[in-house]
Parts: structure tokens; C-alpha cells; sequence
């Protein structure tokens, strides 16, 4: 059996592997990445949010993505099915940041990252999966990886990033899943060519199409003339349709008013796929040798866009506490990792369960929603869940409820008069 050592094993090759790979590459440490799939590979996650990119041009990835032409993304439309439209401008949020990022075909996209790493120099083996993991006391590891082959080989490491995402590697073999906070549902989705796109702007624009409190559309135009379109909504409300994905599907989109007569009767190009509770989290973020990053650590919902922003924090993040820790230099993982990563994950989860309250809703959905009110929940949209200047980042908590009971009471007002 083959050995191979490292200073840095990356699991996995989407973004978050990319980033991490990308900053410890250009810090001179020896890294390998082993991804279990072939890219390019098909995965959702297609919706970018601003505060992404301040990451991959950290790392010197973002002049490939560039030119790549993907569709850009300034903001979010929100529609409910009364009619009533919330658009929000990434240019009019709270603070500083990125005001626009794109939205991709995700096997283009993580192949454009992965092309540009090895381009750089970077070892990256493709079609080899993790099956086991020894760590010793001192937190340096043993990994054996199986090939398609099956030939197996070993990687010993002094630190292990996992960035495996749905694959969960080190959560599954370390015991360390732990069920979410977040209300379960599911999801199924596709890809269409999108020959009935109207011209301009409206075309473009990504969309989020409100059934019902639980129940939502997404709309992802791509630069290249395909579409993704996709349910969410509870496990038991996409169980009631019947018929083949594809039926159920067609089904589920004629519900939708705006989006009907633009999709009906468009071929699938693959037959829609569903996820079922798709939430995740983990007992910890980190361990004496480890840290787990982007979907591998926690994963919330679809709604707001955050995976491959949480994705890249989080992996930029390690890196350099990585790095830092490799040179001899003290890391407070609690601390350093945790508590910051985990501050935007709860910002976040407050108003993915805001939204599915259907507190969010009614803000977004007001009429006389506040410009400034406004301008601070487009921050978080932005992904800039860290900034505490916002008061909606500040006071998640309790704000996001204060301000959906004003909104009640001045309709209840406005129905007496």
C-alpha cells in the first residue's frame, strides 16, 4: 500500500476545498486535495451571495471565475401569491462589501476552481474516497483512500481540512452529527433550457416565488440560456404529488402564476432530483488535528443562498489558522473558529426559521417597510452576517420578531380605518 505525506489533506474540491487549497498552496505548506468524484459533477448551491467573493479574491481564484462570463447577481426578488414583489439591491444594503456575485452552473463553476489549482501546482485526485481515518495523540493522521479501482493508499497528515460537503466525511467516521434546529424539508429541482426567457433585466433575475409559508420556487437564470428551477417545501407537502419526478414536478410548477406559462411543457434536461431534510449540523467545528468547513459543518436551508459563502468563510478561515498553528504560533480554535464561525451560522438559522414563522415574510412583504430596515436585512442577504454595526446582524435575535409584530399591528390599523 502506497504512503504519501502531507502537511495539509483537503477532502473534497468544491469551493470550500478550493479556497483552502488555493490560500495554504500560496503559504509554501504541501497540500493534497482527494475529491470522491469526477469533475465536473452536477450539485445545487447555484445562487451565490456577495460577501463570497471577498474570499476567492483573497485567495487569487477570482480573475478565473471572471472570465468564465457567469450571469451576475445583483440582488434578490422575492414574490408572494397575493402579487406583492420585495426586490432587493446588494448596492442599497447596510455597510461595506461586495454588491454583486454571480449565479453559476456549479459543475462549471467548481471545475473553473479546480482547473485553475492545478494549474497553479496543486495535487488534486480526483475519484478517491475516503474510507478511514486514524488520528494519533499529537493530532497527526493516518487517511486511507480507495480509488475507483479499488487500489487503496495512505496520507498521512498533520492536519486534516474536510470540505466534503454532503459527503460528511470526518461527521460520519468520528461520530459527530447532531440533528439540526432547522425545521425539515425538502427540495427537487432540475435544469431547462430556458427558450421563453424575456430580454433585459427580467430575465436575469433570480427569483424566490412564495407558495405558502413553507412552500417556495426558486427561479436561477444561467448566462449560457439554461435555468434552475426548484421546490422547497415540506417532506409531507412534495410527497402528495404523485407520478414520476418529472410529473410531480410539471405539477408544482403550474402553481406558480408568474412562472407558468414561461416553463409549461419545456423539457427536463435530467429528470429532477429531490433531497430530503437536508439541515445539517455537528457536535463541534474542530478537533486536535481537524476541522470540518461548509456543508461538512453546517448547513441550513436553500432560502437565503448562504452555503458556498459559509463554504468559504469557513474554509478561508482554517487555512490560516492552519497556517498560523504550522508556524509555530499559538491557535485557539474555540475561540478563533467556533465562536466566529458560529456567530453568522446563528444569525443566519434566525432567520431561516424567521422565514418559515413567516416573520420575515411580512417584513419583506410590507407595504411601508422602513428604507433603513431595509438596507440592514439586505446586508444579511449579502452574507455579511459577521458585521455587528447592523442592528438586524446585532439583534437577530429578537429583531427580526419586533419588527414583523409592528407590521401586524400597522395592518390590523389600517384595516379598522
Amino acid at each position: 500500500m502506497k504512503n504519501e505525506s502531507v502537511d495539509v489533506l483537503i477532502i473534497g474540491a468544491g469551493p470550500s476545498g478550493a479556497v483552502a487549497a488555493a490560500y495554504l498552496h500560496k503559504q509554501g505548506l504541501k497540500i493534497k486535495v482527494v475529491e470522491k468524484n469526477r469533475f465536473p459533477r452536477f450539485v445545487i448551491g447555484e445562487s451565490l451571495i456577495p460577501r463570497c467573493m471577498d474570499h476567492f479574491d483573497a485567495v487569487g481564484l477570482l480573475p478565473c471565475l471572471e472570465a468564465k462570463g457567469f450571469e451576475v447577481k445583483r440582488g434578490a426578488r422575492f414574490m408572494n401569491d397575493k402579487g406583492v414583489v420585495c426586490n432587493f439591491d446588494f448596492s442599497k444594503k447596510h455597510g461595506d462589501g461586495w454588491d454583486w456575485t454571480w449565479q453559476v452552473p456549479r459543475a462549471d463553476f467548481d471545475k473553473t476552481l479546480t482547473d485553475e489549482l492545478e494549474r497553479w501546482g496543486v495535487a488534486i485526485d480526483f475519484e478517491k474516497e475516503v474510507v478511514d481515518v486514524v488520528f494519533a495523540d499529537d493530532g497527526t493522521s493516518a487517511t486511507t483512500v480507495k480509488g475507483k479501482d479499488g487500489d487503496r493508499s495512505v496520507i498521512d497528515a498533520k492536519f486534516i481540512i474536510d470540505s466534503s460537503g454532503w459527503g460528511r466525511v470526518l461527521p460520519r467516521l468520528l461520530d459527530l452529527d447532531r440533528p439540526s434546529e432547522i425545521p425539515e424539508h425538502a427540495t427537487i429541482f432540475t435544469h431547462l433550457k430556458d427558450v421563453r426567457r424575456p430580454e433585459g433585466e427580467e430575465g436575469t433575475l433570480i427569483t424566490f416565488d412564495i407558495i405558502d409559508t413553507d412552500t417556495w420556487l426558486w427561479v436561477i437564470p444561467f448566462s449560457n440560456g439554461d435555468c434552475s428551477i426548484g421546490y422547497v417545501g415540506t417532506i409531507a407537502y412534495l410527497e402528495s404529488f404523485e407520478g414520476s419526478p418529472t410529473e410531480k414536478l410539471r405539477q408544482m410548477m403550474r402553481l406558480s402564476t408568474y412562472y407558468r406559462e414561461r416553463f409549461e411543457g419545456l423539457d427536463y434536461l435530467f429528470e429532477p432530483r429531490t433531497i430530503k431534510s437536508f439541515s445539517a449540523s455537528v457536535k463541534q467545528l474542530y478537533g486536535k488535528g481537524y476541522a470540518l468547513t461548509g456543508n461538512s459543518a453546517e448547513f441550513l436551508d436553500p432560502v437565503f443562498s448562504s452555503g458556498v459563502t459559509f463554504a468559504a468563510e469557513s474554509a478561508h478561515l482554517s487555512a490560516k489558522l492552519i497556517a498560523k498553528q504550522q508556524s509555530g504560533e499559538n491557535v485557539d480554535w474555540e475561540k478563533e473558529y467556533t465562536e466566529y464561525i458560529m456567530y453568522g451560522v446563528n444569525v443566519f438559522s434566525t432567520y431561516v426559521k424567521e422565514w418559515y414563522t413567516g416573520n420575515l415574510q411580512k417584513i419583506f412583504f410590507h407595504s411601508t417597510v422602513n428604507k433603513g430596515i431595509k438596507a440592514q436585512i439586505c446586508a444579511v442577504l449579502a452574507g455579511y452576517v459577521w458585521d455587528r454595526s447592523n442592528p438586524f446582524v446585532k439583534n437577530h435575535d429578537r429583531l427580526v420578531k419586533t419588527v414583523a409584530h409592528i407590521a401586524d399591528m400597522e395592518m390590523e390599523r389600517a384595516l379598522e380605518r
